[in-house]
């Protein structure tokens, strides 16, 4: 029993030193991985921030946003805009930089003008008003059929109302606000009568914005003659000069970054003219008896508002159907 006493004591010393060596080694192990894990920290910041200023020279050197230089003169419809005037210059100013550094918005615009304004152009030499005329058009709706929260539609966002009075069918199976042709030649009216009453292309664009009765309203309490005197709410103040920058970008393109190519461009619809007097129950069979489906002809015809149009009176509809197909033509995309 002695004999197992002695040897157990040295064996307890034995199992505690081992105790400690392992509970030493994992402390110093402990310690060796912290250590470890913050040097390799501090080395991914400074590799970060080493990056960061790299990335910072690279931009500095490389990316370059400049300032939208101003016309030295400009006009709306041949009337001189008086840019010496400090607010004039600071309001065009303001609508060159958001239209040329809103860059979808601007690119659309070029787009859509390509296939769109060939129509209103010949439309308003008709009707002898300017041609500068069609950028309302393109501020007005951005060339494209919307709809606004207050009920405007089509291209030159008419108000049901407003549409009668200049001559448009407008219901729940025919709505000529959409007809680009027809609401072009509305517009015109509009606009031409209110260049009567008001002297000016200028003053008559605002009123298409905020209303005859109201700009003949703040010309009176004001007791000025020009639009550009005038002290109005905040849209009508820019509506102008949005008009102006639309006018000024599109016209000069490359001079404020805008590169586009012939195939960027939307074509003009190749279409052919179907006379209809009579009621059409389904417009899906009507396409298909054309060689059209139902997608393309309401895309052509964005003014047939429904899937059928009654046509009791026998009035005369001109239909649009592609003229051969609706594919592309082949474009170089180097034109």
């Amino acid at each position: 029993m002695n004999k197992l006493k002695k040897i157990g004591i040295p064996l307890v010393l034995i199992a505690a030193l081992a105790v400690f060596i392992r509970l030493f080694s994992f402390s110093t192990s402990s310690e060796n991985t912290e250590s470890s894990t913050k040097d390799d920290t501090a080395s991914e910041l400074i590799e970060d921030k080493a990056e960061d200023k790299d990335r910072r020279s690279y931009i500095r050197e490389n990316y370059k946003v400049f300032s939208v230089p101003l016309p030295e003169s400009i006009d709306f419809a041949g009337e001189l805009v008086p840019i010496q005037d400090i607010d004039i210059r600071e309001r065009l100013d303001k609508e060159l930089v958001v239209n040329t550094y809103w860059h979808s918005q601007t690119f659309l615009f070029h787009k859509r003008a390509h296939r769109w304004f060939p129509v209103i152009e010949r439309i308003l030499k008709e009707n002898g008003v300017p041609e500068d005329l069609k950028y309302l058009a393109l501020i007005e709706s951005g060339l494209d059929n919307v709809v606004s929260p207050a009920g405007a539609a089509g291209f030159w966002q008419f108000m049901k109302t407003t549409g009668k009075q200049y001559g448009l069918e407008v219901n729940s199976y025919v709505d000529e606000r959409y007809h680009l042709e027809k609401s072009t030649e509305a517009a015109c009216k509009y606009l031409k009568y209110a260049k009567n009453k008001f002297g000016s292309w200028t003053l008559a664009a605002a009123s298409y914005n905020m209303g005859m009765g109201g700009l003949e309203n703040r010309l009176k309490e004001q007791d000025v003659e020009s639009y550009y005197d005038l002290y109005l709410n905040a849209e009508t103040s820019r509506y102008v000069f949005r008009i102006l920058a639309a006018k000024h970008i599109l016209s000069h393109s490359e001079d404020f970054g805008f590169n586009l190519l012939e195939s960027d461009l939307y074509p003009e619809y190749d279409t052919k003219t179907l006379e209809v007097d009579t009621t059409i129950n389904d417009l899906r069979s009507f396409g298909k008896s054309m060689g059209v489906n139902y997608k393309i002809i309401k895309t052509l015809n964005p003014w047939l508002r429904n899937s059928k149009m009654p046509n009791s009176s026998k009035k005369q509809y001109k239909i649009l159907v592609p003229a051969d197909g609706f594919n592309m033509k082949p474009v170089s995309a180097y034109e």
